[in-house]
């Protein structure tokens, strides 16, 4: 065993299992079917009041949500039946007894509105100001599942719990690269030869007012509404800001030769890991889009090919004006002339942005893209002048791929992105 290497003599990582919910369905399988049938998940939000808010639309999934959860719980939920999804396709380790750790993707902790309000009814009313109130009575309350709920490792540590990972989970939060990041540090893992399993997780179901307000306020999201299933426009001139959205995926990863020894089915292989970092702006990509830039060219180097060798870009591609510009500009700054002819779709046109969680998901795509040899599209497409490129274009197209790039990049300056390649012959 391990004899199996990559250009730079490392284990070569595998994807044995894959799991998913997302706004078309629970399960790769019902996802992937409306994804490749053009069919969008996005709706109008019924899950709280939306009188008086900009955006009244969203992925959400809604039958995850129980009265008074936070979106900790939610996503709790979420992550776990996409774990359970993805260990029993890969059929490795028994119930509740995964072999190796866990590298999970999750929403920021913080306090949520149903504990705020708690905490702020019983907080004294004089003296203070309203934030000051809060914090003082928060002090003085002795209350377990507020506290449980504002843990950075609360998600993780409730999904190690029901899968049974090896070692104290990892917790991460790298903006919309987190789902990406967390399969990097599954690899790497196994790369370093620390494990030969891991489980990768990207899980958010962040649905709730505040978050809406949230990106609101930064003239993120749409505020078209109708009809919503056609308001996510990635790479159309018309597009004005992302929609929001829930879900969760997970990957086991494995080192390759123990995975074939085994007898595992291999669904695909992380080739490319790559980051960079952009300091530039909170929210905003630095003009240039080195960073962006950078994190292509380290992905693609990282995975040994040339930059013509990928068949096909699984794209960001939030449909906000500037990401979308961004993206294709340093796309063809790597790619050049390639880049004319190499097929490009975001499919956050048909589940919305699934934030955390978004790198997973698409990764997940990606290896079905692989596998099928179908390319998902990129539907309520209208021509951009300045995006010149095959976005795939309103329904899917029979194509065979065996080299794909998926691109995730945060707010914050945020950059990951993998290069996910067919098993080798």
């Amino acid at each position: 065993m391990g004899e199996t290497r990559d250009h730079l003599g490392r284990p070569v990582v595998a994807v044995t299992g894959y799991g998913m919910i997302s706004s078309l369905g629970q399960g790769v399988t019902d996802s992937w079917a409306g994804l490749i049938a053009g069919r969008s998940g996005i709706k109008p939000i019924s899950r709280f009041p939306t009188q008086n808010m900009r955006t009244t639309i969203a992925g959400a999934i809604d039958y995850l949500w129980q009265d008074g959860d936070t979106a900790m719980d939610i996503t709790m939920r979420a992550g776990i039946l996409a774990a359970e999804e993805a260990i029993a396709d890969a059929n490795i380790g028994s119930p509740g007894d995964f072999p190796g750790p866990l590298f999970a993707a999750m929403p920021p902790a913080e306090m949520e509105w149903p504990y705020r309000k708690k905490i702020y009814r019983d907080a004294p009313a004089v003296g203070t100001d309203a934030y000051d109130r809060m914090i003082a009575a928060a002090r003085k309350t002795n209350d377990d599942d507020a506290y449980h709920h504002t843990l950075l490792g609360f998600i993780a540590a409730g999904i190690a719990e029901k899968i049974g990972t090896r070692g104290a989970p990892i917790s991460l939060t790298t903006a919309c690269a987190s789902g990406a990041t967390a399969i990097q540090l599954g690899a790497e893992a196994i790369r370093r030869g620390d494990t030969d399993a891991a489980i990768s997780i990207g899980a958010d179901c962040s649905v709730n007012p505040e978050m809406m307000i949230r990106f609101a306020l930064l003239s993120a999201l749409s505020g078209t509404n109708e009809p919503p299933t056609e308001v996510s426009r990635p790479f159309s001139k018309d597009r004005d800001g992302f929609v929001i959205a829930e879900g969760a995926a997970a990957l086991v990863l494995e080192n390759y030769d123990v995975a074939k020894a085994r007898g595992a089915k291999i669904h695909g292989i992380i080739r490319g890991i790559g980051e960079k970092a952009d300091d530039f702006h909170r929210t905003r990509s630095k003009p240039d889009g080195s960073a962006i830039i950078g994190a292509i060219r380290t992905t693609i180097a990282d995975a040994g090919i040339a930059p013509e060798e990928i068949d096909y870009i699984n794209a960001h591609g939030t449909s906000t004006p500037e990401n979308d510009k961004m993206e294709s500009m340093s796309l063809e700054a790597v790619l050049g002339e390639a880049m004319k002819k190499t097929p490009i779709s975001s499919n956050k046109s048909m589940i919305g942005h699934t934030l955390t969680a978004a790198g997973a998901i698409e990764a997940t795509f990606s290896i079905k893209t692989i596998e099928e040899g179908v390319l998902p599209p990129t539907i309520n497409y209208t021509p951009d002048p300045d995006i010149p490129f095959d976005v795939v274009p309103n329904a899917a197209r029979n194509q065979q791929v065996a080299t794909v790039l998926s691109n995730s990049f945060g707010f914050g300056g945020q950059n990951a992105c993998l290069v996910i390649t067919a098993e080798p012959a």
